[in-house]
């Protein structure tokens, strides 16, 4: 589970986690080591993250497409939301 700390989270399926007998493990993204050069090469046009960009918005949408990306409508994976 790499990621940023985000705290104590709310409302953890811990009794799932328990009952299904997963192993969780987590540790720190190392986004402050890799942003800079990340960002560099994607400015120069070695990487192209754009396919993971599965919608274009309007930021008054934004309510709408959080709840498409969170049940996982239509595929949604990234939403770019435009102001």
């Amino acid at each position: 589970m790499p990621g940023v700390y985000v705290g104590s989270p709310d409302k953890f399926p811990m009794g799932a986690l328990m009952n299904k007998g997963l192993t969780l493990k987590a540790g720190q993204t190392h986004m402050q080591r890799y942003l800079k050069p990340l960002l560099a090469k994607i400015e120069g046009g070695e990487i192209d993250p754009s396919f993971v960009i599965t919608r274009h918005a309007k930021l008054s949408e934004a309510p709408e497409m959080y709840k498409t990306f969170r049940e996982k409508k239509d595929k949604c994976i990234k939403v770019v939301l435009h102001p």
